[in-house]
Order: structure tokens, then C-alpha cells, then sequence
């Protein structure tokens, strides 16, 4: 698959090279487009990338070793007795040749487990070292990187020029990976990979044959992404696979804290942490409904983050016994029994997504923004509402419905009714209503 989009790392990631030796750290979710950001990169700067494998500190360094020769011809081919030497060697010929980096070392947790004292290392490396070159370090193991560089405690707490993480493509981006593709076939395609380029990257060969590319890639037993949660789970670093069963529960349907508790048979305050834990790997999040404080619990709902896994938990998770012995045409039966329902959940997502962009069309809806990041409001029996923005400068409320059907609307009636503000006085309401496609004329939100 082409390399597309990535333009703000880019430009966060060049601007390490603008001051000599800088350090900067990544992270992200595994599948999310990590090492192809950083390989595109470096190969557009001279740089040298390697990646560290799991193993034993020797056996780490050797490999390391053998890679940094291919700059440094000559380098792997002696044994380091610990990273102190190994590092020092690399800056010394860094020096001696002029080479000012980036050196990109991929998977840092995997060498922090081996032997937790490289961090202190490296700080006094970064630190010090003369001649040492840009070095930029990227890890999928979220809570390990967040405690290296994010904790004010870790040794490498504030040296970084930059440190970010690495986040899904954006959706605007996909249209160019399925030429030709209308919006109902875009959506279908991202209710199944979301925006994750791995698995767009597998998919591409199907085209828009979405039948196919669940069946080969998901619901086969022997297709590559059948465990994929637990493999994303078993390569935390350490292991998180004490986390799924809350997985399964909220991707079976529990949302509020109590029902994962209920379903689970724990205490609910017994779940804060791994449910932080989770969202820290990108695979929940916390949803609070608009105009509540995103601070208080009471009302917050978690939900599975990533559309694939939905897809995942939905339908493969709970039939995992079935699918091992039906046919592709059984197998299917059960992935579209919940299409609709996923479809229509992506549908949802992607118009709040568009929300806060809304004002760089000639939309009408535009033209009354720009407007904040949208949100769902639900309240006890109250009416819910799919998308709720302000307007920027507090004086409009946009109150959406986001039709998702297997045709086209035959026409828009926005919907009726607000939620209960009491910070904005009087607030002149657009409504609205987002369809992917209509028989008539699209209607001017009111």
C-alpha cells in the first residue's frame, strides 16, 4: 500500500533535525502505521532505522549491531558487553564520519523489559555523549512509553524535542485507497478496517469487494486477522491479556461501568484501572454524553474504540466454534446479520468526525460554524441525539441525526427538540440531518 497522509508527523519529526543531536519519542497502537512513518522518514533524511527484537540483552545488542553496520561497516563485528558500549561506539562513529543522524531505534520497550536499567543509560547518553546523532525511539507498548517519557519520575522525562502519538489515518485520506469508491462503499469499508493501514493494507487486494476481504482476512479460521485481539493484546509489553474479558463484555454490549462489573462478577471500582488501561492502548474509550462535565463517571459509557474490533467482537468473538467448521456462505450469514448495525455505528462516528471541518465547505452548515468537536447526548428516557456541537463562538447549537440505510433517504427531516444547556443563553438551534446519500434534493438545515 502507498505511504499517504502523516503530513503533520512529518513536520513534527523534521523539526527534530533542526537542533543538532535532538531526541523525540513516538507511540502508538500496534497496525497503526508506526515503522512505515518512521522508514519513510528516515530514508528521506539518510537515516539509519532499526528495530529491536524480543530477546536477552546480548542477543539484542548483536542484531542492533548488525544493522547500525550497514552504515557502519565493521560495527557488528564486535561483542558489547553492555548498551553503554554499544552506544558510545555509535556516537564515537557517528562523529568520526559527520553523520548527524536520524538514528531510529523502533520497539524501545522490548529492550527496557530485557533490562529496565537502559533507560538511565540512554538518559546519560542523550545527555552527554559527544558526537551522539538525532535519535528517535518508538514504541507500541503505550503504558511502557508513556512511563519512559511521560512520568515526571522517568529518567527520560523532558529531553524530548518532540513525543507524540501516532493516530489513525484520518478518514478524508482513505477515498484515496479505493479509486472510485462512492460513499456508501468508503463507509462499509471503514465500519471494517477504521483507519488503521495495516489493515487497509491487507484489504487492498479485494478492492471494494467487502464479502471477500471479511471472509478471507476475518471470519476464516486460517485468515490473518481471525485472533487479531488476542495478538495485539499478547504484544503489549508486558502482556495485557488479563484485559480481555472486558473486551468481550463491552463488545458484547455492556457500556456503563455497573453492567461491566455485573458481567464480569467484580466490584465496579475494581475496573478504573484496566479500563484506563485500555484506553491508554487505543482500544476503549470513555464517552461522556455533551454538556456533562468529562471529569464525573456517573454517566460515562465505554465503548470499543477501533471499528474492526467491533467488528471482531460482534462476530467472530461469539461464534468462534461455528466459524471453524461453516462454509464462507455461513460465515458471511452471521458477518451480516450485524452489518447494518455496524455500518451504521461508522456512519455515526464519521459525521461527528466531519463536524469541527464543516466550516472549509460552502455548506450552509459551514457557513454557520466553524463548530467545536461534536458529541452524543443521551439523558435517562430523553430524547438521544447523534451530533451536538457549539459554534465556536458560543452562539449556536448544532443538533444532528445521522441516518445510515441500505437506500437512499427519501428525504431529510431534521430532527426535533435540544438538549437542556444551562451555559449558553438562548442559543439559536441549527438542525440538521447526515445521510450519505438522498432521492431528492439535500434539504437546508433549519
Amino acid at each position: 500500500m502507498r505511504f499517504i497522509d502523516r503530513a503533520a508527523e512529518m513536520r513534527r519529526l523534521d523539526s527534530v533535525l533542526e537542533e543538532p543531536g535532538a531526541f523525540a519519542v513516538i507511540w502508538g497502537r500496534r497496525r497503526v502505521g508506526k515503522t512505515r512513518l518512521l522508514i519513510e522518514w528516515s530514508r528521506r533524511h539518510d537515516g539509519l532505522y532499526v528495530a529491536a527484537d524480543r530477546s536477552v540483552p546480548p542477543v539484542q545488542r548483536r542484531y542492533l549491531a548488525a544493522a547500525v553496520a550497514r552504515r557502519f561497516p565493521g560495527f557488528g563485528d564486535v561483542e558489547y558487553p553492555d548498551w553503554r558500549s554499544f552506544l558510545l561506539r555509535l556516537a564515537a562513529e557517528s562523529g568520526r564520519s559527520g553523520w548527524s543522524g536520524p538514528f531510529v531505534l523502533d520497539e524501545l520497550p522490548y529492550l527496557i523489559a530485557a533490562d529496565p536499567t537502559l533507560t538511565g543509560v540512554l538518559q546519560a547518553w542523550i545527555d552527554g555523549a559527544p558526537g551522539r546523532p538525532a535519535v528517535v525511539v518508538s514504541g507500541s507498548s503505550q503504558r511502557m512509553m508513556h512511563g519512559v517519557v511521560l512520568d515526571a519520575a522517568a529518567p527520560l522525562y523532558g529531553r524530548a524535542r518532540e513525543a507524540f502519538a501516532v493516530h489513525p489515518l484520518k478518514p478524508g485520506h482513505l477515498v484515496e485507497l479505493v479509486p472510485g469508491a462512492g460513499v456508501r462503499d468508503l463507509v462499509s469499508l471503514y465500519a471494517l478496517w477504521g483507519g488503521m493501514p495495516r489493515y487497509w493494507e491487507l484489504a487492498e487486494r479485494f478492492g471494494r469487494d467487502a464479502d471477500r476481504a471479511v471472509d478471507t482476512l476475518v471470519l476464516d479460521p486460517a485468515g490473518p486477522l481471525h485472533l487479531e485481539p488476542d495478538r495485539l493484546l499478547m504484544e503489549e509489553v508486558p502482556p495485557a491479556t488479563a484485559l480481555r474479558p472486558l473486551l468481550d463484555v463491552i463488545g458484547a454490549g455492556a457500556h456503563r461501568v455497573s453492567e461491566i462489573a455485573g458481567r464480569l462478577g467484580r466490584p465496579a471500582p475494581s475496573l478504573a484501572r484496566p479500563l484506563a488501561a485500555l484506553g491508554e492502548m487505543g482500544l476503549v474509550r470513555r464517552e461522556t454524553p455533551f454538556g456533562s462535565d468529562p471529569r464525573g463517571g456517573r454517566r460515562s459509557l465505554y465503548r470499543i474504540d477501533d471499528p474492526f474490533l467491533r467488528l471482531w467482537f460482534r462476530v467472530v468473538a461469539p461464534n468462534r466454534t461455528a466459524l471453524s467448521e461453516a462454509p464462507p456462505e455461513t460465515r458471511l450469514a452471521y458477518w451480516r446479520r450485524h452489518r447494518p448495525r455496524l455500518e451504521a455505528l461508522a456512519w455515526e462516528e464519521l459525521c461527528r468526525t466531519a463536524v469541527p471541518l464543516l466550516h472549509r465547505t460552502d455548506s450552509s452548515l459551514g457557513d454557520l460554524g466553524p463548530w467545536e468537536p461534536a458529541q452524543r447526548y443521551w439523558r435517562g428516557n430523553e430524547p438521544e441525539f447523534d451530533v451536538v456541537a457549539r459554534s465556536v463562538d458560543g452562539r449556536r447549537l448544532l443538533v444532528g441525526e445521522a441516518k445510515w440505510r441500505s437506500r437512499p433517504v427519501a428525504s431529510l427531516s431534521p430532527p426535533r427538540g435540544a438538549p437542556p444547556l444551562s451555559d449558553i443563553s438562548d442559543p439559536e438551534l441549527v438542525r440538521a440531518t447526515f445521510a450519505p446519500d438522498t432521492t431528492d434534493a439535500p434539504a437546508k438545515p433549519s
